[in-house]
């Protein structure tokens, strides 16, 4: 840091400045620290600022459920703006994120003296195992559905939920049914929650929903079901996975979509747009979420407060699975005068 200080002619606390993102520091100078880095090859050594800070510069994350878009996603972006902030993280994935697995995955990471943790756990079963365990360390936990606050980082699943279903209510669909997600995950809890609401408001009957578990798999067996004894024309699903799987059920069927059934997907995975037909859907940022736990995190670790924000929002992204009820649709008589 010396030599990076005397060749950009600047003194020591400007480097360190610079070099921690303060914003306080002019371009004009900052410029100059940057190119002496480059010039040196400098290298901030972790462990010498541990010392003084007092911080591993380390941070802990529990995960369950990685193998669904939204927590690999969200997982991704953790990783990434830990990065982008000078920290390290270390992983532990949980199979079952119950009270047990949950105490001694912190465990685990408190004995590798981490600085904080965040919990990608989003079932109901890490939430309370999460609120009820002494972390003694800053901990935030991405919570689907949840409120904004202080050791929680939330999309707004409920207000998708509702778009999605006001969208097929407003296209003159009699109701709308919902294939949801697996008992247990806070985003089917909140999904099942909006939809519901929506379809009360508008004077609407909320038939039972059918339960998958987020595959395209479970999508296409329970979508079978539904297409066969409940004949929806609009169905409102939990996520894309499952979509896919109700669009392949329609069409072993022989029910035209958007003509005579329209479906709504959630997530926005980068495959939507290539289903047959392409997916209408609601999509989420969850590389968002997960920059936005680090910096909660970090300024829990360094101030122990937090910078309100507005909770992640979900928009629409209209494709060509969804229609206005009836659109396309041919009667059995107009079928008849054509063939006479």
């Amino acid at each position: 840091m010396i030599d990076v200080a005397r060749l950009a002619g600047v003194s020591q606390q400007t480097v360190s400045r610079v070099l921690n993102g303060n914003v306080y520091v002019s371009k004009e100078l900052r410029e100059r620290v940057e190119q002496a880095v480059r010039h040196l090859g400098y290298r901030p050594n972790k462990s010498a600022r541990a010392l003084v800070t007092n911080e591993t510069m380390h941070l802990g994350v529990i995960t369950a459920g990685t193998a669904q878009y939204g927590p690999s996603h969200a997982l991704f972006g953790v990783a990434l703006q830990a990065r982008n902030r000078g920290y390290a993280t270390s992983l532990v994935s949980l199979e079952d994120a119950n009270r047990a697995n949950m105490r001694e995955a912190l465990d685990h990471l408190l004995a590798d003296g981490v600085d904080g943790i965040i919990v990608l756990a989003p079932t109901a079963a890490a939430a309370d195992a999460t609120e009820s365990l002494d972390a003694r360390v800053p901990l935030v936990m991405f919570q689907p559905g949840a409120v904004d606050s202080l050791h929680t980082v939330s999309h707004d699943e409920m207000l998708g939920a509702r778009i999605a279903t006001q969208h097929l209510v407003e296209l003159g669909h009699p109701t709308v049914h919902h294939l949801a997600g697996p008992t247990g995950w806070l985003a089917s809890e909140a999904r099942i929650e909006g939809w519901r609401t929506t379809l009360g408001a508008a004077g609407k009957v909320a038939v039972e929903p059918r339960r998958g578990d987020w595959s395209a798999a479970s999508g296409y067996t329970v979508g079978l079901g539904m297409l066969q004894q409940d004949k929806p024309t609009a169905v409102f699903v939990a996520n894309d996975q499952m979509a896919l799987g109700l669009l392949k059920a329609a069409a072993e069927l022989g029910v035209r979509v958007p003509e005579e059934l329209s479906v709504i997907g959630f997530d926005d995975i980068p495959e939507a747009q290539y289903f047959c037909p392409s997916l209408t859907t609601m999509r989420l940022d969850f590389d968002e979420v997960g920059r936005r736990c680090v910096d909660r995190v970090i300024n829990l670790i360094r101030h122990g407060e937090y910078f309100s924000q507005p909770v992640v929002a979900p928009f629409l992204v209209p494709r060509a699975s969804t229609a206005a009820h009836g659109e396309g649709r041919v009667s059995s008589s107009t079928i008849a005068e054509t063939i006479n």
